[in-house]
């Protein structure tokens, strides 16, 4: 072969091989799809197919012999060296620092509804939890009070039952069934968050005891149980002892009418569960009555005020659950009582004090979800309203503003580092001085992950912040998976998980790492046939020992602003649980479950709007 080679290639369409040439260069054959199968005779296909014959000259030049064999040789180097590490890492194991294995997650679902059972007070038939028993049976009877209030969930760590946060617990729960209970089916837990719901509204529906003359006042029943840890005598709080064994006095705490945040919550938390309840009609209907009188005993009430501004009412409460703000409650519990009855009298209203509610709003509660503040969560729910049936005039305005607002809130969690503190590995503080960090990412990443599969369910593939686009891919790695947007932050729900500077899980029993020392009565001491009194469970308190039994599925309340983290039974800012961090913690999950079916909507789009024509 010469140095210097004229080359030709000609391509004749059809040949379907090499053709030899009138030059040394054989000519390449080209299929260019240019016609259909003939079944014509050859004369006719090759005059066709002539017409798309093509010929092209260039000239190919080697001036070295020597650096083209080099250069061969290198590339067939190359080439084998870039196989090799291909199949090298095929063959390694893979880790996943950044994504939460969907594998993990039913199991610790599953453990986290286990909580609820821990929690359980009153009278309880084959409990799931083997160091639970019956207790607080004469709970209501009080001094002059003569209640039936056996039931319920203490509230975390000690035996008080608190009206106000069970109420916020049962409505997220019920809200996830409503929208996932498919995914719940699917992993045979439905029936059991159904239980776990249906305790809770039991309880709520003992609360309320209508007047029934002018006589007779309206009451709410807002506490069972002392929370007042400076008094001298045994209570809930001083004593430090199972709920089996309680032998004091529980006392009552009774509102009137202008407990107006403390109905409202309970009017959205059965308005929510009738939904969960079509199944169950009369059920249904009795939890419905009994929110629409709540609901009207609220908005009708001279006088209106949080439950924690009287002290009879919710003085020892206010230690702990200081509710800000009535309005929200109040358009949460409208919100809910349209989806639960179709009355577009409660879209109205909800609609008309959505403004007032949000000037109400404090600062450091803006774009927070938990048990003081419902506005996100309201914001979302009137985004499904408007996206997925939009009832138009004259609810458009503030259903537009809804969804504008949702999403600004999508934005903010998107850009977190802009907007909100962070730990330094990457947990999101939405409210740094406070230790609810888990509680409020979890509902972070809950209302994130239901809006973008709301956003799925229309075909809508995302949003804008600005100029900048998001995907619903985007909301899902905000909820799952931050490190894919933020590159060097660890995803909320891992973070929980374990995936932390300490290596530890924050839900008992997930996990090789969790805390042992939980802040909990009943976890800490022994489920051994003897009775334990204040005294002696002080003991308990104080060992340095794991808890004997373990609160399976428990959420503490986690680290502090620097990922640090003591498991110290008597540091509750760390180790304490609670039924609505639990709540949050179901939510977030639940979310992010696959849905067992890849060919439907994600949600069901229709359960919410059954009773709405």
């Amino acid at each position: 072969m010469d140095d210097n080679t004229d080359l030709f290639i000609h391509t004749v369409h059809g040949a379907g091989r090499l053709l030899p040439s009138g030059n040394r260069w054989n000519s390449i054959e080209l299929d260019y799809n240019l016609l259909p199968t003939s079944s014509h005779n050859d004369d006719h296909f090759t005059t066709t197919s002539s017409l798309y014959s093509k010929s092209f000259t260039f000239n190919l030049t080697i001036t070295d012999k020597s650096h083209f064999k080099r250069f061969l040789y290198i590339f067939i180097a190359l080439l084998l060296t870039i196989i090799f590490l291909v199949l090298l890492l095929s063959f390694l194991p893979h880790k996943h620092h950044d994504s939460l294995p969907s594998t993990n997650l039913p199991f610790t679902l599953k453990q986290a509804l286990l909580f609820f059972d821990a929690q359980k007070s009153g009278q309880i038939n084959n409990s799931l939890v083997k160091f639970r028993g019956d207790s607080g049976l004469q709970d209501g009877h009080y001094r002059q009070i003569n209640a039936s209030l056996v039931g319920g969930f203490y509230d975390s760590g000690n035996n008080v039952k608190f009206s106000f946060p069970t109420a916020y617990t049962i409505t997220l729960l019920s809200w996830t069934v409503i929208e996932y209970h498919e995914k719940y089916e699917a992993m045979n837990e439905l029936e059991h968050v159904k239980d776990i719901i249906k305790w809770g509204t039991d309880y709520l529906l003992k609360l309320f005891v209508p007047s029934n003359s002018t006589a007779t006042p309206n009451l709410i029943y807002s506490q069972v149980g002392s929370a007042n840890i400076s008094s001298s005598s045994e209570n809930d709080m001083s004593c430090w002892q199972r709920p089996e064994d309680m032998k004091y006095a529980r006392p009552v705490s009774v509102c009137g009418a202008s407990a107006t945040d403390l109905a409202g919550e309970i009017a959205a938390a059965l308005a929510a569960a009738s939904l969960v309840f079509t199944d169950r009609k009369s059920y249904s209907l009795k939890l419905i009555q009994a929110s629409e009188s709540l609901f009207n005993l609220a908005k009708n009430s001279g006088k209106k005020q949080t439950y924690t501004m009287d002290v009879a009412c919710g003085g020892e409460a206010s230690n702990y659950y200081n509710s800000s703000g009535y309005l929200d409650e109040l358009v949460w519990g409208a919100t809910w009582l349209f989806f639960a009855t179709g009355d577009r009298s409660y879209l109205g209203y909800a609609t008309d004090s959505f403004d007032s509610a949000l000037i109400e709003e404090l600062v450091p509660d803006h774009g927070v979800f938990y048990w003081n503040n419902k506005l996100a969560a309201i914001a979302v729910l009137m985004t499904r309203l408007r996206y997925l049936l939009d009832p138009g005039f004259p609810y458009t305005t503030v259903l537009t503003k809804c969804s504008e607002l949702t999403n600004n809130l999508m934005c903010s969690y998107l850009s977190a580092p802009e907007k909100f503190s962070m730990t330094p590995a990457g947990l999101i503080l939405l409210k740094p001085n406070s230790s609810t960090s888990l509680e409020l990412a979890s509902t972070a990443a809950f209302l994130t992950k239901i809006y973008s599969d709301y956003l799925d369910s229309i075909k809508i593939e995302g949003g804008a912040c600005g100029d900048d686009l998001y995907s619903l891919d985007d909301l899902q790695n905000f909820a799952e998976s931050q490190a894919s947007t933020f590159h060097t932050l660890f995803d909320q729900m891992n973070y929980i998980l374990g995936n932390n500077p300490m290596k530890m899980s924050y839900v008992v029993g997930v996990g090789s790492e969790y805390p042992k020392q939980v802040y909990h009565r009943g976890a800490s001491i022994p489920w051994d046939g003897k009775q334990y009194g204040c005294v002696e469970g002080k003991r308990w308190r104080d060992s340095k020992e794991a808890n004997p039994n373990v609160l399976l599925g428990a959420m503490v309340r986690g680290p502090d602003k620097e990922d640090g983290f003591s498991d110290d039974r008597n540091r509750p800012e760390y180790t304490e649980p609670s039924i609505a961090s639990n709540a949050g913690l179901v939510a977030a999950l639940i979310g992010l479950l696959d849905h067992p079916s890849s060919t439907t909507s994600r949600i069901d789009r229709d359960a919410m709007f059954a009773n709405i024509s």
